[in-house]
């Protein structure tokens, strides 16, 4: 396993480039009590990994950002944590991949995932769950929301009456957005003064015998968003606003996936590529936890990078480039250079045709 999370956070591309790269470097082989390997060898050895194995090592790694993160209060004081659930797809090769099938040229499996927000900078994953394509998000939704210590940012695909009503009875906080054809009928209505909200009212819908809050407001494009939450105590601007913090998630997805190469498959069967789900993010927090343990102010990417620059150089080396000041670029103000005829053209080996000024 620690080879397949070093591969992820050094970006190596296929089996022959691990071997080569594992090769190329016997310190960091003999770091890991690994005396050699080859690329066929790392070929089978995903595939027979018990994905329990990976899932373990992922949330052991979550465990330890727990424990460093627990002092954050979440975006704010009012507002709090926020556990934002989605599931992002990746394609797999359809000639190879008929366990994978959902529809004609559309062999994938699902990410279904939730992560934590812990502050306006931090946030990182908690839970997965691995599935084939034709596992709707509704049927995650009782496994991904499952504690009322945050208030849970999800999307049309996870309420149903079965889960709404799960929500509800445990106490959860969430915010859900609805689709039109759910009817709302008003018990009480609200104002408000903000122009985009268009309605803020105590309903009773067809997801839950309880009365739920609903607002409605429209985005700079013109598009309804209908919100169904439990969070009465925020005003219905706050609670608009906290709905539009849900596209961290896509950035988070889009960041494993551009960062980490996780759309680079190492597998073509269901076992290795559950594993690799799970190695890639806890390669993800292993960035994490040694970012927040050096407190640096720089961004994750720009982290991540440094790291990859420097992985087989001393730890001194790391820290000292990690922690350099910029160097003075600029020279103060200068007078304007007086522009001086310069040949743009030397030498014979080019043909250079003279231009036709208009």
């Amino acid at each position: 396993m620690k080879v397949f999370v070093a591969a992820q956070l050094d970006k190596w591309e296929s089996y022959d480039d691990m071997e080569e790269k594992l090769r190329a470097n016997p310190d960091f082989c003999r770091s890991i009590a690994l005396p050699s390997i080859s690329g066929s060898q790392l070929s089978r050895r995903i595939n027979a990994l018990p994905t329990e194995y990976a899932q373990q090592l992922f949330q052991r790694v979550v465990h330890i950002i727990q424990d460093m993160t627990k002092g954050h209060k979440g975006i704010n004081k009012a507002v709090g944590r926020l556990k934002i659930v989605d599931s992002t797809h990746l394609k797999l090769p359809p000639a190879l991949c008929d366990w994978a099938f959902v529809t004609k040229g559309w062999n994938v499996v699902k990410m279904h995932t939730r992560i934590v927000v812990v502050s306006e900078d931090i946030s990182y994953p908690d839970k997965i769950i691995p599935s084939t394509g034709n596992v709707g998000d509704v049927e995650t939704g009782e496994l991904l929301v499952e504690e009322n210590n945050a208030t849970y940012l999800m999307d049309r695909g996870y309420p149903s009456k079965k889960n709404v009503t799960a929500w509800v009875d445990k106490g959860i906080n969430f915010v859900v957005r609805i689709t039109k054809r759910i009817t709302a009928t008003p018990i009480e209505r609200y104002e408000c003064q903000h122009l985009s909200v268009l309605t803020d009212a105590k309903v009773q819908c067809s997801y839950s015998k309880k009365a739920l809050r609903l607002i409605e407001f429209t985005d700079e494009a013109g598009t309804l968003y209908r919100l169904l939450t439990t969070r009465w105590d925020l005003p219905a601007e706050q609670v608009m606003d906290l709905y539009r913090h849900r596209w961290m998630i896509e950035t988070f997805f889009k960041w494993v996936k551009q960062h980490l190469r996780l759309v680079k498959i190492w597998s073509t069967k269901p076992q290795g590529m559950w594993n690799q789900m799970f190695l890639a993010l806890a390669a993800y927090g292993l960035a994490l936890i040694l970012q927040l343990q050096m407190k640096t102010k720089k961004k994750l990417w720009h982290f991540l990078r440094l790291m990859r620059t420097y992985m087989y150089k001393p730890y001194d080396a790391f820290k000292e480039a990690l922690f350099r000041k910029k160097s003075k670029t600029t020279r103060g103000r200068q007078k304007i250079p007086i522009r001086k005829t310069m040949t743009m053209f030397e030498g014979t080996i080019a043909m250079i045709k003279p231009q036709r000024k208009k």
